[in-house]
């Protein structure tokens, strides 16, 4: 059972009742395209290809000298067990039958024909959506210039300028950005290289160091049969236990990493460099924001899934559901009903949510791809990247009629009936100049804020005596709602 922004009614009649409730139906241009972030590949194991195998074997084989064994493993980041299982696939024939090509058989010239049709489609289409992005970015530079220029913000103007460069190079090129926004293609080159630090002097050898016939003996000793499987704390210990010292356990770490010889050997995960999520909404349907919060139930050790979608610029819920557990097939049913309420078209919409388990789900990944949407996620344990989600969630427990446990499901459902009709119609959110969220999402900010103005004005014109710091102004409403705004060290540089 889904619980949209209206329980139950119908997307067009809901839309009519929100319409009627606000003052008049949803309207507006048409959003503005949503950058697609990149993707981040799940963390994977190292692998080895045939080819690689064969290569290493052929190389092992080829050493002949005490020590270039024990050398070329730690070189290669391999144990001696590597090179043992993989001549048994040698010698089983199993490393030649992967290394052989394999092929399809050829496909049919009508399949060629069609597939270099559609890449050439695809070509015309993004030369077509490149041309409409620098023609965009020239009216607003061109805008935003003249207002700088105007009040003195010549230094600011030349940054948003070099700024707007560096976006559209990935779709243009350099040259043709700087042609098309009037910039110094060298003034770009210069701020992309710094002349680069003279170089430092070369550091004196210390007397103390080890002398070339030491420094060999000891990574002889690192690649022998005996110690090449062991680390320098193993050899360290083991040297010092039978009466030996040729170097210190730095020492040893120093002269591996000087011969490119100190890597990661152990099969574990490496994990990716997440980058961080920067989204911008400037108008309603356009990012919007979800996650899923447990509601006590009567028992201990007990909870009822709400599951909520928020619009980000106007802070509305276009949809929300109460259920006994978290699933990404009820996540599913959400989504599309709510796409299908909001009437969403292709490439409108950026939906964002953290890493659990429904929002990285198949299912989810693929009714988005499918409508045309774009997602994005949080980085791991990185709450601030759904800053509206948890917000809307503490918004809702610290209602005074929140209860601390809920009986059963039909009560949870029935207090979350209540609190959605009152967040999205008659809460008053700071974040958006005091309006309702539903005023905001379906146009009808601007008129509510003339006629506010008009009573302040009014209110002046009666008792000007009382308002000491002028003519009062109504809060302002929001233009723009982000998600990790860059600061203005990014923006410059």
């Amino acid at each position: 059972m889904l619980e949209m922004e209206h329980n139950g009614a119908g997307s067009r009649g809901a839309e009519r009742a929100v319409g009627e409730r606000s003052g008049a139906a949803a309207g507006g241009a048409a959003p503005a395209a949503v950058a697609d972030p990149e993707l981040v590949e799940r963390p994977a194991r190292r692998r080895f290809s045939a080819e690689y195998k064969l290569r290493v074997l052929r190389q092992a084989d080829a050493c002949t000298r005490p020590g270039e064994v024990g050398a070329l493993l730690r070189r290669e980041g391999l144990y001696t067990s590597h090179l043992t299982y993989w001549r048994k696939q040698r010698d089983a024939g199993a490393l030649e039958a992967l290394s052989r090509p394999r092929g399809r058989r050829p496909a049919d010239r009508r399949d060629v024909e069609n597939a270099e049709l559609r890449r050439r489609l695809e070509r015309a289409e993004a030369e077509l959506e490149k041309a409409r992005r620098v023609i965009e970015v020239q009216g607003n530079v061109s805008a935003l210039g003249r207002a700088a220029r105007a009040e003195g913000r010549a230094g600011e103007h030349r940054a948003m300028i070099e700024q707007t460069v560096e976006e559209l190079t990935p779709l243009v090129g350099t040259r043709p950005a700087c042609r098309a926004l009037g910039a110094a293609v060298a003034t770009i080159y210069r701020r992309r290289t710094p002349p680069a630090p003279r170089p430092q002097r070369p550091r004196p050898v210390p007397a103390r160091a080890l002398s070339e016939s030491e420094r060999r003996a000891v990574l002889d000793l690192l690649h022998s049969e005996r110690f090449v499987d062991s680390s320098p704390a193993q050899v360290w210990a083991t040297l010092l236990d039978e009466g030996r010292y040729l170097a210190s356990e730095r020492t040893m770490y120093r002269l591996l990493a000087a011969n490119g010889e100190v890597r990661e050997r152990r099969d574990q995960l490496r994990h990716p460099a997440y980058q961080r999520p920067e989204l911008l909404a400037e108008q309603p349907n356009e990012v919007w924001s979800w996650d899923i919060s447990k509601l006590k139930g009567a028992a201990k050790w007990t909870c009822f899934y709400l599951y909520v979608i928020l619009d980000v610029f106007s802070r509305y819920a276009v949809g929300w559901t109460v259920q006994q557990r978290e699933a990404a097939s009820v996540a599913e049913a959400l989504i599309a009903q709510a796409v299908e309420q909001q009437q969403i078209t292709r490439g409108q919409l950026t939906v964002h949510a953290d890493r659990g388990s429904s929002m990285t789900s198949k299912p989810v990944a693929m009714l988005l791809a499918d409508l045309g949407v774009t997602r994005t996620h949080s980085r791991p344990y990185t709450s601030t990247d759904n800053p509206y989600s948890e917000a809307h969630f503490k918004t809702l427990k610290y209602r005074p009629a929140f209860p601390d446990r809920f009986q059963n499901i039909e009560g949870a459902r029935a207090f979350c009936r209540v609190f959605f009709d009152w967040y999205n119609h008659d809460h008053r959110h700071s974040g958006i100049g005091l309006m309702t969220p539903a005023a905001v999402h379906h146009g009808q900010a601007k008129t509510l804020y003339a006629q506010r103005q008009r009573v302040l004005a009014a209110a002046y014109a009666a008792k000007p005596e009382r308002f000491v710091r002028g003519a009062p102004q109504p809060p302002t409403l929001p233009s723009a709602a982000w998600i990790n705004k860059p600061t203005t060290e990014e923006v410059t540089h």
